[in-house]
């Protein structure tokens, strides 16, 4: 009785936190009468241009700030083949931690900053601000003389841009629905790999500046990228809207489509003071979904920290070095494709299980095959398969948290900044897997068996979810870490 009488009275304080300060939480989700009169074409018609607008409005923007995240972030890459390490007269080891000490920043910033991200009014404003000053810190790198200084810039960097992708990932949640979700992460990753596809291209052209003014190639390899990124971020600034009820340009019957149609998906509005921040925290961290999810991103992090040494590992197939940055790119542009079609797919059967397990059993196979052979044919297939399959499968997780730990929006938000900084931490420890090339045989070893892992996790993640969507079914209880009142009240059950 204790026991019952304690989870009473939590639940009686869920709901003062929940509907007490924001009345009308719990939404009779009728279609506005201005969409209820049209027909079911003319829906269709508002439908498709309202949500047309809004992608190219925000999936752009997000695309072309990845690319420059990922550039600013993967440069140093380019830079060791541009022989940083010589200049700078470093060790192999001292190397190794100047690409593992940004993810320390990285990881540090990630729940704060999406803490703020889900309070302020202006997240769109928030993100490019923290793109212009990451630019500005990347340019400065061209400024260092000793590993000291390189390592100092990279922990700053990763501080810095730690803003930008789990913030991303909130931001769109505010725009757009869990049947729409999974395609627009893809799209957003594509970002990423594309620009890992042309980074190493970039930098053949950058390169070409080497004694220019009296500066190295890869000084100008970081002064040229960091200084497009300013001025993208100032740019962008003016495009990105700030929420659905702050849009420019659309009609009013589409302005009415969009929020009918995220508040029918959600089961409630979006409300940024619908709990305290510490209580979303809270709320994510004792909430056994985000731990499943976690270990399963987790796994698949271990296996993507290969893109942090890609150009080394692409480099002991033996060929020129502008041979080697070109032989970087297909396999990104493979992976744009594999994670699109796969996250398209993904909302389109309303699936996740699946798509994230067939990925992880190719990524399987190409790890094997790094293991198995030194043939240069063998390990460039599976260098072309290692992007896509785990990309692919991050990405659908991805979706997974923010649908399924979708409400109240700052537990969204800090789940998936809480998810996001702790698998990323294999990018800290990974880093130092690579060694005794060309094999690379510890690592790719413990990817190996960190894809198995994944399928793992991803199996009990979805047991446990078809578990709680059967409690739903019966109208039972849930608790605390269930879906709001409001949710249940809509008929929520979570996609698996």
């Amino acid at each position: 009785m204790a026991n019952k009488d304690h989870k009473d009275a939590e639940e009686v304080e869920y709901a003062a936190d929940t509907q007490g300060k924001v009345p009308g939480t719990i939404l009779p989700l009728m279609m506005p009468p201005s969409l209820a009169a049209l027909s079911e074409s003319e829906l269709e018609k508002v439908k498709r241009r309202a949500t047309l607008k809004l992608d190219a409005r925000i999936m752009p923007c997000m695309v072309l700030m990845y690319i420059m995240n990922y550039l600013d972030r993967q440069n140093i890459a380019a830079a060791k083949l541009a022989d940083i390490e010589k200049d700078l007269k470093m060790t192999d080891v001292q190397y190794q931690t100047c690409v593992s000490i940004l993810f320390v920043g990285y990881i540090l910033m990630q729940v704060p900053s999406n803490i703020i991200v889900g309070k302020i009014k202006a997240p769109g404003v928030y993100i490019c601000f923290s793109m212009g000053l990451w630019g500005a810190l990347s340019a400065c790198t061209a400024a260092v003389h000793n590993a000291s200084g390189l390592m100092a810039s990279r922990f700053f960097l990763g501080f810095v841009e730690a803003v930008f992708f789990p913030g991303a990932l909130f931001y769109m949640s505010l725009f757009y629905t869990k049947k729409q979700y999974t395609l627009r992460t893809a799209i957003l990753y594509s970002g990423s790999q594309l620009g890992n596809a042309f980074g190493g291209l970039f930098a053949v052209a950058i390169l070409k500046l080497d004694g220019h003014h009296g500066l190295e190639g890869w000084r100008w390899l970081f002064l040229v990228e960091g200084a497009a990124t300013i001025g993208l971020a100032i740019i962008l600034a003016f495009i990105l809207p700030n929420s659905l009820k702050s849009l420019t340009g659309f009609s009013e019957i589409e302005n009415e489509y969009l929020l009918w149609s995220f508040e029918e998906d959600q089961g409630q509005q979006d409300n940024a003071d619908e709990v305290s921040a510490y209580k979303g925290v809270m709320m994510a961290v004792t909430d056994p979904k985000t731990w499943l999810l976690m270990g399963t991103l987790y796994s698949i992090y271990i296996v993507g920290a290969v893109t942090n040494f890609f150009p080394s590992v692409v480099a002991t197939l033996g060929y020129s070095r502008n041979k080697t940055y070109g032989l970087t790119a297909p396999p990104y542009v493979l992976c744009v494709i594999a994670m699109i079609i796969n996250g398209f797919h993904s909302d389109k059967k309303q699936e996740r299980y699946l798509h994230i397990v067939c990925p992880m059993i190719v990524c399987l196979a190409a790890n094997i095959i790094a293991v198995s052979t030194l043939n240069t044919a063998a390990r460039y297939v599976a260098m072309m398969l290692l992007p896509g399959s785990f990309y692919s499968a991050g990405v659908v997780v991805l979706s997974w948290v923010a649908g399924t730990i979708s409400q109240p929006s700052i537990k969204r938000a800090s789940a998936i900044a809480i998810i996001n900084s702790v698998c990323n931490t294999p990018n800290v420890w990974g880093s130092y897997l690579y060694y005794s090339e060309p094999r690379y045989l510890t690592a790719f070893l413990v990817n190996l068996a960190a894809s198995v892992l994944t399928v793992i996790l991803a199996t009990g993640t979805r047991i446990y979810l078809r578990l709680q969507n059967n409690k739903l079914d019966r109208g039972q209880d849930t608790g605390r870490n269930g879906p709001t009142p409001a949710q249940v009240a809509a008929g929520f059950r979570y996609t698996i």
